[in-house]
């Protein structure tokens, strides 16, 4: 008698033909937006146009003094580290779990990445983090990873006890709420990246959020040389005196990929609602099944869910492998579901085990290794990524992964 399970010749849980999951969404008013725009201006020089228009969006939804829009998400941190005015020797304690950007353009200021581990949901951990804690100190910077905030009570309290600034990697997370307040709001400067599957997307882009005039006026010097500097820095401060050359970057966002932000910036609160609907049935749907864990979110806490992330058991399915898991249900026609790989913990890249060869000054400086940080560590080889729906039209396919899972959980003898 045939097996139950697709991998084993029987019949696929989810038949459902095309692409189960399109991001991001492209409608008819994206491109009259792409057409306005191309009709305005495909280059703009100064805060004018579609760059004022987005960047008072950021400002106003989330009432910060100042945004300034980049070419990618990384350009905006690198300006965040650059407008801190972070230097050689400066330590700044950052996610041992997170995408290698939020850390790596700290190597072109000379501040020295210390990583922190994390706490068992993957985010850092504030007790580890005041372990770090040196007299070199002069930062935090957490990644609110997946779109499930950070535990910004006892960091920021952290940030203030020891007069640390603190920096947030809000990519992940727009529009998630932390007791009411938005990801992004909590520190001294944030970075948003714009990257295509980011749920607010130009395409490409990024945006820098601070209130303090410092760090936004450094940052324009970074990559925003001549016109935007001699606008929007005072001729009075010792710092206009660098305004024509800057320091002598380009990092501008292309205007159609403003264009493009800006009308999807339209969508982002019906997003947002839908994918916590969406999430709400998985996490109901799974939440019970043995094998895997779901989300547990606490009540002071309103994620994006940039993607929804199921931590394996193997012990309560007699020791079946994640990557037999992980088969197992894509030949169930599970698409979408996914082993983060590049997202790993940071001590797995060469450039934080040694990174003396692309940047000979961190010699000695900088010598991660695997096994430093066991519950980041944990977290990354037990996990696996699921994107979250938004639209009610998808509803079939939601419910056919869930089955997909039960099938698997059911009968997962016949995988060992």
């Amino acid at each position: 008698m045939a097996s139950k399970l697709a991998i084993n010749g029987g019949e696929k849980e989810v038949k459902i033909n095309g692409p189960h999951y399109v991001w991001p969404p492209i409608t008819e008013r994206t491109r009259e937006a792409v057409l306005k725009q191309l009709d305005e201006s495909i280059s703009i020089y100064d805060r004018s146009g579609i760059i004022e228009r987005l960047e008072d969006r950021f400002t106003e939804y989330h009432g910060k003094k100042h945004a300034l829009l980049t070419n990618s998400g990384t350009s905006a941190l690198h300006s965040m580290y650059v407008g801190a005015d972070l230097k050689e020797g400066d330590e700044v304690i950052c996610p041992a779990y997170t995408f290698y950007a939020t850390v790596t353009p700290l190597f072109f200021t000379g501040a020295i990445p210390v990583l922190a581990d994390s706490k068992t949901y993957g985010n850092i951990d504030p007790q580890d983090i005041e372990r770090k804690i040196t007299e070199n100190t002069k930062g935090i910077v957490v990644t609110h990873m997946w779109g499930l905030p950070c535990d910004m009570d006892a960091i920021t309290d952290i940030a203030r006890q020891h007069n640390l600034m603190l920096f947030e990697d809000a990519s992940h997370a727009y529009g998630a709420t932390y007791r009411g307040k938005k990801t992004g709001t909590f520190s001294d400067a944030s970075a948003f990246s714009l990257q295509g599957q980011k749920t607010l997307t130009g395409g490409e882009g990024g945006i820098l959020l601070t209130d303090s005039d410092e760090i936004f006026y450094r940052a324009l010097l970074l990559g925003h040389y001549n016109k935007r500097c001699k606008n929007e820095i005072p001729g009075d401060h010792q710092l206009h005196q660098y305004a024509v050359t800057g320091m002598g970057l380009k990092l501008r966002i292309h205007p159609i990929a403003a264009a493009i932000a800006d009308e999807q910036f339209d969508n982002l609160e019906s997003i947002l609602e839908g994918r916590q609907k969406t999430a709400n049935m998985m996490i109901e749907e799974l939440k019970d099944l043995p094998g895997i864990e779901v989300p547990n979110i606490p009540t002071n806490i309103n994620p994006s869910w940039y993607a929804f992330i199921i931590r394996y058991r193997s012990e309560d399915l007699s020791g079946l492998p994640i990557e037999r898991f992980y088969e197992t249900l894509q030949a169930e026609g599970c698409n979408e579901l996914d082993r983060p790989g590049s997202t790993c913990p940071l001590n797995y890249h060469p450039l934080f085990q040694n990174p003396a060869l692309l940047f000979p000054e961190y010699s000695g400086k900088v010598n991660y290794k695997k096994g430093d940080f066991p519950n980041a560590e944990r977290f990354h080889e037990h996990s696996l990524k699921l994107p979250v729906w938004h639209d009610a039209k998808d509803e079939k396919i939601v419910k056919s992964y869930i089955n997909a899972f039960k099938k698997v959980i059911g009968n997962y003898h016949e995988a060992l």
